[in-house]
């Protein structure tokens, strides 16, 4: 009998019936005086008991402020020790965190504080080319619902933190209350608020870090933004539940300052999107930092080319690292892959599925579970998938169906063994003249060009065929970039024809979304005329 694409992930570790607060308070019970947290740019660190001493503190501030229990506080800044510090300390009152990408402009924000009903914010004064405090002020006025607005580094910060009191009335709290709104990055329209529980991201942070052994002894370097999943949860959430140490090496991403904190702090872990382990193994002074604490760590928001996991695993010591496949909406993770699987499994699928989660590959039009080794949309279930989003009824319905399987949008294939690969989102398969192309197999395919550094893939428009392969490449070397003659030569014979790219643009970096993954949709928009 043909086997179906559905797996359970069957586990002896119980889930955790905690809440973060109360997760907190056991690891610094048990590890008071190993190192919680790292901050790299300011040289500042915490043990567990000092930790645990400045989240109690600002949680006593939010509830003298009038921060009650379900009140949204939102943060909206850039990595540093203060964004943790709000993560927990509204996680210990019940709060609702309400996470807002650090490359909004007013537009967005002020969507994004009305839609939720921000109370407080908590913002970074400014990074880069982003000046936090005069976007906040150009908004407030037009939020009805926030009442105050306090920056980071600014006089505002210590008058908040002033406020707490020595034995504050903490609220009664449930591990299925809200406790995050993470708004995901939609290509049209609004963004929309995954609304995420204690229960959801607490248990998906711990989980990861058991299927890579994290124990008190790790240090977790964390490139990757706090704002996302990425970050609070696979990051920070992994760490305190394991006792292990966060170690943030700069505000946003910078490839050198990565692998500095690695060295200096001889982390055990590092995180990223394949673009930023690309850029880390790009440096030109790449072999002179001193990489051998590392063992593991986690890549993650798009497929990794063969060649870079080789360069992992060799060049970095990451003999374990861990591929990660998740959505917002499943708080993130739903697929990994383990510390002792080869590199064909690395590369060529996201894993199997989790501890005490379910996933299944449906026929997008039917809802019928497919057999295993057919393509088909990923679904999963379990206690990852989120409440719904805010306030938004009729969306969530579209995304969880009655069965409470939350639709992805993702294409998969389910193996004998049980990993999966995805080949595309629904949305992004190129339909060319009946036939259907997934970017991934090409994208792969083209990686191992001499002359490409990396590549994406979209369908653009065609009179035709109705769609037509664009390849968009940045090229190992600027002067000397591949020719749409020697990308269709190097494809002959290797890939049918009509997968075969039939336009190239050359690019010196992709458009990229905060958490690291490339914007194909712009893609499309920007080269398909």
């Amino acid at each position: 009998m043909t086997q179906l694409s559905y797996a359970h992930g069957t586990s002896a570790t119980t889930l955790l019936g905690d809440t973060i607060g109360v997760n907190l308070d056991r690891a610094v019970a048990t590890w008071p005086d190993r190192e919680a947290l790292v901050d790299v740019p300011s040289g500042r660190r915490w043990t567990y008991a000092e930790f645990g001493a400045r989240v109690e503190e600002l949680a006593s501030a939010l509830l003298a402020s009038g921060i009650a229990k379900g009140d949204r506080v939102g943060i909206w800044a850039i990595n540093c020790p203060e964004w943790v510090f709000v993560q927990y300390a509204t996680a210990r009152i019940g709060a609702i965190m309400v996470n807002i990408n650090p490359a909004y402009r007013t537009h967005e924000v002020e969507y994004v504080l009305k839609q939720s009903g921000v109370r407080l914010l908590i913002a970074s004064l400014s990074h880069k080319s982003s000046d936090y405090r005069a976007m906040a002020e150009e908004v407030r006025g037009s939020c009805p619902e926030l009442r105050e607005v306090v920056y980071i580094g600014d006089p505002s910060w210590e008058a908040l933190i002033a406020r707490a009191t020595p034995d504050p009335a903490y609220p009664d709290l449930s591990c299925d209350d809200p406790i995050n709104i993470q708004y995901t990055s939609g290509t049209t329209g609004f963004p929309k608020g995954a609304t995420l529980s204690h229960h959801n991201i607490l248990n998906n942070g711990y989980f990861v870090g058991e299927l890579i052994a994290y124990t008190e002894q790790d240090r977790v370097c964390i490139p990757v933004p706090f704002y996302h999943c990425f970050g609070m949860v696979m990051g920070n959430l992994a760490a305190t539940s394991h006792g292990a140490c966060m170690v943030i090496p700069a505000p946003s991403f910078d490839p050198a300052a990565t692998l500095r904190a690695v060295q200096q702090e001889r982390c055990t872990s590092l995180y990223g999107v394949p673009t930023m382990f690309i850029a880390e193994l790009n440096l030109p002074d790449f072999a002179d930092y001193d990489l051998s604490s590392l063992r593991t760590g986690i890549m993650a928001g798009s497929p990794c080319p063969v060649e870079v996991m080789k360069r992992v695993v060799a060049e970095m010591h990451m003999a374990e690292v861990s591929i990660c496949y998740g959505m917002t909406e499943t708080s993130p993770v739903s697929l990994q892959t383990r510390r002792d699987d080869d590199l064909e499994h690395r590369t060529g699928t996201v894993g199997r599925v989790l501890p005490h989660i379910e996933v299944k590959i449906v026929d997008p039009a039917t809802g019928v579970t497919r057999p295993r080794g057919t393509a088909g949309e990923l679904c999963t279930r379990g206690y990852s998938v989120m409440l719904g989003y805010w306030e938004e009824p009729g969306k969530t319905a579209e995304a969880i169906d009655a069965g409470r399987w939350m639709h992805t949008g993702d294409l998969a294939v389910m193996r004998e063994d049980g990993y999966v690969e995805i080949v595309g989102r629904i949305k992004d398969m190129i339909i060319r003249g009946g036939e259907n192309i997934y970017p991934r197999e090409i994208e792969e395919f083209l990686y191992g060009h001499p002359k490409i550094r990396d590549v994406q893939v979209v369908g653009v428009p065609h009179e035709r065929y109705g769609e037509e392969v664009l390849a968009c490449v940045i090229p190992r070397d600027p002067a000397d970039p591949p020719t749409l003659e020697e990308l269709r030569a190097y494809c002959d014979g290797r890939l049918a024809h009509y997968k075969i790219p039939s336009r190239l643009q050359i690019l010196d970096s992709f458009p990229m979304t905060v958490s690291g993954k490339v914007r194909k949709v712009e893609l499309r928009e920007r080269y398909g005329s």
